[in-house]
Parts: C-alpha cells; sequence; structure tokens
C-alpha cells in the first residue's frame, strides 16, 4: 500500500493544493518499508494532473490537513481514499493512521484562493 500526505517541513501541510512536496510511504504488513517524495506541480494542486500521477504510482490514500471538494472528488474519482483533519508530524500521523487512531474529520475547506472547490 502506498500512503501519500501532503508535506511541508516535516509537518502535514493544512492545504493539500499548495504543500511545498508530497511524502509518500510505501506500506507492506503493517510497516513502513520506505519513504519517497513526490514534488507538487507548479500552481494548485487541485487543477493539475497530480491526482491522475498519484493513481498511477499506486497510492491508495491521502493523509491531508485539509482541502476544498473539488479536490476531495478529484482524488476520489482516481480511487485514492483521503482523510482529512491530520495535523502535526508526518510520522507520528502515519503511525497514528497505521494504528487505526487516525479517522476523517469529515470537514472541508470553505475557503481557497484557486476558486472552483
Amino acid at each position: 500500500m502506498k500512503i501519500a500526505i501532503p508535506t511541508r517541513d516535516g509537518h502535514v501541510d493544512d492545504h493539500f493544493g499548495h504543500c511545498a512536496y508530497y511524502t509518500i510511504f510505501d506500506i507492506e504488513d503493517g510497516m513502513i518499508i520506505s519513504t519517497s517524495r513526490l514534488d507538487s506541480p507548479e500552481g494548485c494542486g487541485c487543477k493539475s494532473n497530480i491526482a491522475s500521477e498519484m493513481e498511477a504510482m499506486g497510492i491508495e490514500v491521502m493523509l491531508a490537513g485539509n482541502m476544498g471538494e473539488g479536490a476531495l472528488r478529484k482524488l476520489q474519482s482516481h480511487n485514492i481514499k483521503v482523510v482529512r483533519g491530520c495535523k502535526g508530524d508526518i510520522n507520528a500521523v502515519i503511525q497514528g493512521y497505521m494504528l487505526g487512531f487516525v479517522m476523517d474529520s469529515g470537514e472541508g475547506c470553505d475557503h481557497h484562493d484557486c476558486g472552483n472547490h
């Protein structure tokens, strides 16, 4: 399984579409076997092809801080489960998710400078 986290300075970036980069965790048998970095596209991520690129990479889950409904629907349309409301150090977040402690907040962003969300 591959899990992506929008990242800035080792923490979950609160804005999926404008993160510095995505940290990709490869998980096997409940263990992190590797991590990699996927650079964020220029401009707004939700208007880019990042969702299709992630799907092609085999990413199944996005642990995000916040995102608008447009970004949520785009990721879901590419078979990526989105968990919103994540905060803090990415290593703590991924460990919490793997232990079943991280759940979707159900809350989206209602203000967004990209528009169309």
